[in-house]
């Protein structure tokens, strides 16, 4: 990261680099589509239940931390069912997708080494079939409400926007470590520990700003993305409360930040990454 702003950034490069991502975005994504639908259709091609793992497995762990904090640990979370899945949905997203852009270039290098495409394309592609998944996982987030019978309000709306941001953020972070993990081979380990750890700072399993002691909790949960990602979504669909859209332009403005910076990074050292791998 220090390399990449010491060399310097010149507002000619600023305008090429835009421009040839928005370019290649165009021309790479119907491949990106493609492979999408292909990976997704190889994931279930020798399973009996074919498509309905997507559902079995995030319901699974629903079923699991409802009983462990709901029951063991007496969470008080109104529609508390509800409020873990949907963490447990976006916090898989998010993970998924910056484990798997660590070693995406040396998964994918019979790719790499034999055709050209923006490295970051590969990203793109994966966390669409993460993103289709997390839509499955919010159908059936979408029968819970009306089997909890949550009232629903415009606030619903705001989903769209928070979903957006996540695939932002995640896409920024994943372009970065996506780099970074062609030259450090450790960092797919380091990358583990410290999700591990950003979990429980999360609020995936309970309201990380009410059960940590104020002024901590409030400010843990603002300043950690997805925990604010996370708890605004369930503000959103659950409670009908009004959102902090102030904060939420904020981390939209610092995940096209993030997409930049990893774009650009990988532009400047796509070349390289054949010798390297």
């Amino acid at each position: 990261m220090y390399r990449f702003f010491n060399k310097g950034i010149t507002v000619p490069e600023i305008r090429r680099y835009s421009l040839r991502f928005f370019y290649d975005m165009k021309k790479y994504f119907p491949y990106a589509v493609r492979a999408a639908k292909a990976d997704l259709k190889a994931e279930v091609s020798n399973s009996f239940l074919d498509w309905m793992w997507w559902l079995i497995e995030p319901f699974c762990m629903m079923l699991i931390y409802t009983v462990m904090f709901g029951i063991v640990f007496d969470a008080s979370e109104q529609y508390f069912p509800i409020f873990i899945f949907i963490g447990i949905t976006m916090w898989s997203f998010f993970t998924r997708g910056i484990t798997g852009s660590v070693e995406m270039v040396r998964v994918n290098r019979g790719i790499v080494t034999r055709i050209y495409l923006p490295k970051y394309i590969l990203l793109f592609s994966k966390l669409m079939v993460n993103g289709f998944k997390m839509l499955v996982s919010f159908a059936v987030i979408a029968v819970m409400l009306v089997v909890f019978r949550v009232k629903i309000t415009g606030s619903i709306l705001a989903m769209l926007p928070i979903l957006a941001i996540l695939f932002l953020i995640t896409f920024g972070i994943g372009s970065i470590l996506m780099h970074y993990g062609v030259y450090v081979n450790d960092l797919s380990y380091i990358t583990g520990i410290l999700l591990t750890m950003m979990m429980y700072l999360t609020g995936t399993f309970y309201d990380i700003g009410k059960r940590i002691p104020e002024p901590f909790g409030p400010i843990l949960e603002k300043s950690n993305p997805i925990a604010f990602l996370i708890a605004e979504m369930r503000n959103a669909l659950l409670y009908g409360q009004i959102l902090d859209w102030k904060l939420l332009f904020g981390w939209c403005a610092i995940s096209v930040l993030f997409v930049w910076i990893g774009v650009v990074i990988i532009y400047r050292n796509e070349n390289s990454y054949v010798k390297v791998i």
